[in-house]
């Protein structure tokens, strides 16, 4: 059922945009073969598409296009704040697809683009390339899923599996893949890389429902996870965001028992615990065009341009979901 539900996000795409400079790029024509009955649009920047005025991007939500272009700088970032390094000096994250087929209440993309149309450069080599002279420097902690949900996407473009294949050569490198999705199965023919974490996105299933659209269950994603860590591949364990929702810790503690009964705890490499936060920007965006989610209109606090739970409900939250996630796993396997 949940592949399902994903097989009709990918086929939603009525209308390809492309850059003319990469029309004949391999990727670009694996990715039209994949769409045979998709308009094809050709343009000469993305950015003539995907930042024009007066666009919707919660209506773009219901009929998503692609859009494929060529990215010219910028291939690699610094890691933000915000996120986990677990303790890597040299965290960076990278962006080769803007925008996801989910549509999650809490998620900052909504408040950072003004289109919900999803952006794929199909230049993944330069990304490697780039890569590669941070490499020459440095150690690389990399997270290459945080502007989309890479997984999700691997049967339109193979991405995960470029970047994973790519890591296996590469020593100084380690690579985290987060996802919500149930597509293992894209990737499963390819051997379990030791520097390659698949972090899997555990939610209560209240919370899938209420404020997760469009993204698998519990139960389903968890019997991926099991898939992945009995072929050998390393898993993360990611409960972020924790949202204080009504009857959270009912939720919650529900959720972490289902998912230490199902999975096999001593081969878990490590779970990482994050409360709800965006930058403050984004939301106010955000809430420009939505009411329709009291998740947003919380009477969150404003620290160094981050919106979040006060101290006192943060360190509830942490405390708790903390002790319950002990329960199974030892404290060094936990990020805070």
């Amino acid at each position: 059922m949940n592949r399902s539900k994903n097989d009709f996000f990918l086929n939603n795409f009525s209308h390809i945009y492309i850059e003319k400079e990469i029309l004949d790029h391999h990727l670009t024509k694996r990715i039209l073969n994949r769409f045979p009955k998709a308009k094809v649009i050709e343009i000469e920047h993305y950015k003539d598409v995907f930042n024009r005025s007066k666009q919707n991007f919660f209506l773009q939500k219901n009929s998503q296009k692609l859009i494929l272009a060529k990215k010219k700088d910028n291939f690699i970032y610094p890691g933000a704040e915000v996120c986990h390094d677990f303790g890597n000096q040299h965290f960076y994250y990278t962006a080769s697809i803007l925008n996801c087929i989910y549509h999650c209440d809490y998620c900052y993309l909504q408040g950072m683009f003004s289109s919900s149309n999803i952006v794929i450069f199909v230049n993944i080599e330069d990304f490697l390339t780039e890569l590669k002279q941070q490499l020459k420097k440095h150690p690389v902690y990399l997270a290459i899923s945080y502007d989309t949900d890479l997984l999700a996407l691997e049967n339109i473009v193979p991405f995960a599996s470029t970047w994973i294949e790519f890591a296996t050569d590469q020593p100084d490198l380690s690579i985290e893949i987060r996802t919500k999705s149930v597509n293992y199965s894209a990737i499963k023919h390819l051997s379990p890389a030791d520097n390659v974490i698949l972090a899997w996105t555990i939610s209560p299933e209240e919370v899938v429902q209420q404020y997760e659209r469009g993204t698998p269950s519990l139960e389903a994603r968890l019997n991926s996870i099991k898939q992945a860590i009995d072929d050998g591949w390393k898993v993360r364990l990611s409960f972020d965001p924790i949202l204080h929702i009504e009857n959270w810790k009912k939720h919650y503690k529900e959720c972490i028992d289902k998912t230490f009964n199902v999975l096999p705890i001593n081969k878990i490499e490590d779970a990482s615990i994050g409360v709800f936060r965006m930058p403050k920007d984004y939301l106010k965006s955000i809430k420009k065009h939505r009411s329709d989610s009291a998740l947003l209109y919380y009477s969150f606090e404003i620290k160094n341009g981050v919106v979040s739970y006060s101290d006192e409900i943060t360190n509830m939250l942490v405390k708790e979901i903390y002790q319950m996630i002990n329960n199974y796993i030892p404290a060094d396997k936990i990020f805070i």
